[in-house]
């Protein structure tokens, strides 16, 4: 009897190799210049959202439909029920379902899951260990994609570093400058972690800058760091905003929340009142070398970033945007085509 094929998950970006990354983005520009075959017909992905979605949602159902398949979607708050992580679980608790079995049966159905988790939000030390997510990862039969957990967004990754290539054609040694931004409703920094050890890995100049309090995961930050070196790249974190900026190619704005303060909102918003000039602005762009602006959205305008920047020639936020199906079409290519 055959062993049975352990498939391939994308939790996060360093899932796969540096070549498969190249391979995917050179698929991305190829499928964005030259459209689409239905490659996937017959195929299905299995869409779990337990928080909301826009960009994500809709990226991933055109991806598939473009590419002849077809997408359930099942949101948590509508769709279905909580479900139980632990192992060993005596479930007389909230869940009616472990989350063994809703893997087991729905990969009995779908081609692929791509699944959003919902931190719990009390505790960074338990979010970070993306029980939920790795959880549905070791149960099910078919692939998962992390569609967005509390450490890693890889396809939001993507999309960033198919921007970074056709904006600035060979990335290495490029500067890419992440700034932290002002919002009442920031994220977790998911987004920032991917987009670091994406651009750090590609041998970019990645420089972050952040209020005291807002540091990034120091695993991460230690990972990325390694990474540096391997790759030729740069990294450096806790820089003042203007010093990150200047001489920068690619300025990336982003909220996210203090892991010192995760779980305590009280403190999270005393202490995010005391941040001020936190805004991309043109005085800040005009820094740059012909600085370019991007954001993975929503964008809270003229708090995050200001009218004038984001929807002046500097901006790259739609064709960032719009990456996202391509590169999802790419990804889904390369998982669902055998």
């Amino acid at each position: 009897m055959s062993e049975k094929r352990v498939p391939q998950h994308l939790i996060r970006l360093n899932d796969l190799p540096p070549q498969q990354v190249d391979d995917l983005l050179e698929l991305s520009s190829r499928l964005k210049r030259k459209g689409t075959r239905a490659e996937l017909a017959g195929k299905t992905v299995g869409l779990l959202f337990f928080r909301g979605s826009l960009r994500t949602r809709t990226s991933f159902e055109a991806a598939m439909v473009q590419l002849g398949g077809n997408t359930i979607n099942l949101t948590a708050a509508t769709d279905f029920w909580d479900l139980e992580v632990r192992e060993g679980a005596v479930m007389d608790g909230k869940a009616p379902e472990h989350i063994k079995d809703a893997a087991a049966v729905l990969s009995s159905y779908v081609n692929a899951l791509a699944i959003r988790p919902k931190p719990q939000g009390r505790s960074w030390e338990q979010d970070r260990k993306e029980s939920e997510i790795l959880s549905w990862a070791h149960y099910a039969r078919v692939p998962v994609i992390n569609m967005e957990s509390a450490l890693w967004h890889p396809l939001q990754a993507l999309a960033d570093l198919l921007t970074l290539r056709e904006t600035l054609g060979d990335v290495r040694g490029k500067r890419l400058s992440v700034v932290w931004t002002h919002s009442p409703t920031p994220a977790t920094p998911s987004v920032v972690h991917s987009l670091v050890h994406g651009a750090v890995r590609a041998g970019m100049d990645v420089r972050v800058a952040h209020p005291q309090g807002y540091e990034l995961d120091g695993q991460i930050v230690e990972e990325v760091g390694a990474l540096a070196k391997a790759s030729g790249g740069r990294f450096e974190t806790g820089l003042a905003m203007n010093d990150v900026v200047r001489g920068a190619h690619v300025v990336y704005a982003r909220s996210w929340e203090s892991l010192e303060d995760y779980g305590n909102p009280t403190l999270a918003a005393s202490r995010r009142s005391r941040q001020h000039g936190w805004t991309v602005d043109e005085r800040l762009m005009a820094l740059g070398s012909d600085a370019r602006l991007m954001h993975a959205m929503p964008v809270r305008r003229n708090l995050e970033v200001t009218d004038e920047v984001l929807d002046g020639p500097r901006s790259l936020i739609v064709q960032q945007a719009e990456n996202r199906l391509h590169s999802q079409k790419a990804l889904l290519t390369h998982m669902l085509r055998a």
